[in-house]
């Protein structure tokens, strides 16, 4: 407001200047931005300000305000302050909107948080008791409540129906309940959000990882307490995570500070990192002992849960039989096209025979990574020459393998920074052979939301 104010020479201290948005960052011009961004109201805008009748609607304020002799209300003046009037409603709404990410978003997502440039909350975990669970249900029905009550447009369907997904999962399908993985799994991911990134010093990062590790035992003894009757499946895939997970405790994250020399911050990490590696050793004792022989649970989450699944996280309300349909004629369109070019290598061969031989073409594991990084670069010369979509950006994202906590689920990820980190801006690409395309796919969406989408809803959507 201040800077509207300024350019359009309205004296701070007059009436108009009391308005109060009700918002610290709706200052100094950042709705006007984001305004900017919303067509309906570019369009209300400059309807308004270039309408043929401004000159009356003027000659009305004035009356009411004075005839402006001291040179506070000429047109521009009033362009300025109807202007402001457009902003009002927008940041009101706006402000909700500001309000779900600083009180429930991240406070109750430090990791989250950290990934997204945010880096107040470094040294905080998320908390996986059960009251902490009901402390996050407690919070989303609250704002589920308030952006119910706002007009229906794109962000705000945006949000309300992450409120829902969120609440799905905590109160219907109770994954801290039946999934031991997000345990084990969750608190690698917040300490490799610390260390994948030079976002601050390596020892400012260290004692903010050494906070976050002192958290973890309490992760791993709460996974005692709400643990239910999980799908057999699902502790299976949590005991296979678990030594890649101590090997990333005990290997990567020390390699990850090597740099840092200062004695007593050493002996604190080394402290809090031995005690995170014995309650993971500890934690897949009992996963094999105690909860593997009671694993009994249903994965399966039933049509009813499956389809509110599906309108809050995707916004997709297709019926399933009619999801079904389009996925099946998409495989055998698929499968088409996959015997056509079987035929076209070698008619004497069935496409699976065809395929056995080509998967023997490999370089050696230890080859593996260094192929494919020069194989990216081929990817972006090979889509500059045939000019199949223009790549934002020259450089490309560094080839990682998968860390350890995702090796199970995953064959490949982009992990771009996040839109309010200013300094860390690498973007890695993970790998795990064999890898699905993401070049030029999830890293152009990277590089085309960041540039066009700047603010924080969409940006945190996108990732």
């Amino acid at each position: 407001m201040a800077q509207i104010l300024k350019v359009f020479h309205l004296p701070q201290q007059h009436g108009v200047a009391q308005v109060q948005i009700g918002r610290r960052r709706v200052e100094a011009g950042l709705h006007t931005q984001r305004a900017a961004r919303l067509q309906g109201l570019r369009e209300a805008r400059l309807q308004i300000l270039f309408a043929d009748d401004f000159r009356e609607t003027f000659s009305e304020i004035r009356q009411l305000f004075g005839n402006g002799s001291k040179g506070h209300f000429t047109i521009v003046n009033m362009k300025a302050i109807y202007l402001m009037s457009l902003l009002i409603p927008l940041a009101s709404a706006q402000s909700l909107t500001d309000r779900f990410f600083d009180d429930y978003y991240f406070p109750f997502n430090p990791t989250a948080a950290t990934a997204a440039g945010i880096h107040k909350f470094d040294g905080q975990l998320e908390d996986y008791s059960k009251a902490g669970v009901d402390a996050r249900v407690a919070k989303l029905k609250q704002f589920e409540a308030e952006f119910a009550k706002v007009p229906a447009e794109p962000d705000r369907d945006l949000v309300l129906n992450t409120i829902r997904a969120n609440l799905l999962q905590l109160e219907t399908v109770r994954s801290f309940e039946r999934n031991p993985d997000i345990y084990s799994s969750g608190i690698s991911s917040s300490a490799f959000t610390i260390m994948s990134r030079t976002f601050a010093p390596p020892e400012t990062r260290m004692r903010s990882l050494i906070d976050r590790e002192r958290k973890m035992p309490q992760v791993l003894a709460a996974a005692r307490v709400n643990l239910k009757n999980p799908p057999k499946i699902y502790t299976e895939i949590a005991i296979q995570q678990v030594p890649g997970i101590v090997s990333f405790f005990q290997k990567d994250v020390p390699l990850a500070f090597k740099s840092v020399t200062d004695a007593k911050l050493l002996a604190e990490f080394r402290t809090a990192n031995n005690a995170v590696i014995k309650a993971l050793q500890d934690y897949q004792t009992y996963l094999k002992t105690d909860v593997l022989p009671r694993s009994n649970g249903d994965f399966r989450l039933g049509a009813e849960t499956y389809t509110k699944k599906l309108l809050y996280e995707e916004m997709v309300d297709i019926p399933l039989d009619r999801l079904l349909q389009i996925g099946y004629a998409d495989l055998r369109a698929n499968q088409k096209k996959y015997r056509e070019t079987g035929l076209l290598i070698d008619k004497t061969k069935t496409p699976q025979q065809i395929l056995a031989e080509a998967v023997k073409d490999h370089p050696t594991p230890d080859k593996l990574l260094g192929e494919f990084r020069n194989t990216l670069g081929g990817l972006r010369d090979f889509i500059n020459a045939h000019k199949l979509v223009t790549i934002p950006s020259p450089v490309l994202p560094m080839l990682e393998e998968t860390p350890p906590f995702m090796r199970a689920l995953t064959t490949a990820s982009m992990d771009t920074p996040g839109p309010y980190e200013a300094v860390a801006k690498e973007a890695y690409f993970n790998v795990q052979f064999p890898v699905r395309d993401q070049v030029p796919g999830a890293y152009l969406q990277y590089l085309f939301h960041s540039k066009n989408y700047p603010h924080l809803l969409r940006c945190l959507s996108l990732r």
